[in-house]
């Protein structure tokens, strides 16, 4: 089995994740590329000691960005929103 933080590399916060988040207990995460639902799903309830009701995942891709004259491309990336039981939430996102 993987480490869990290296499955979950961050948590994202963001003015839409906010708003899942109050409303319908969802938080944000930047997961490994290769991690699939069931890995992310124990390593969330691993990390922050809670019980997750669903998982969803998506793939972006990285933004062409531009320095000067020279252009470049961002690492495409995997991002994870997870839905907790009602009666749980994550400490971490409260203090923002």
């Amino acid at each position: 089995m993987k480490d869990p933080r290296a499955i979950v590399r961050r948590a994202l916060i963001t003015e839409k994740g906010t708003v899942l988040r109050e409303r319908r207990n969802q938080y944000t995460f930047e997961v490994a590329r290769d991690a699939n639902r069931i890995e992310i799903k124990r390593a969330v309830e691993s990390i922050f000691s809670v019980k997750v009701r669903e998982v969803r995942t998506m793939q972006l891709r990285g933004k062409v960005k531009r320095q000067g004259r020279f252009s470049g491309r961002r690492s495409d990336w995997k991002k994870a929103i997870v839905t907790l039981l009602p009666d749980q939430k994550i400490e971490l996102f409260e203090q923002v």
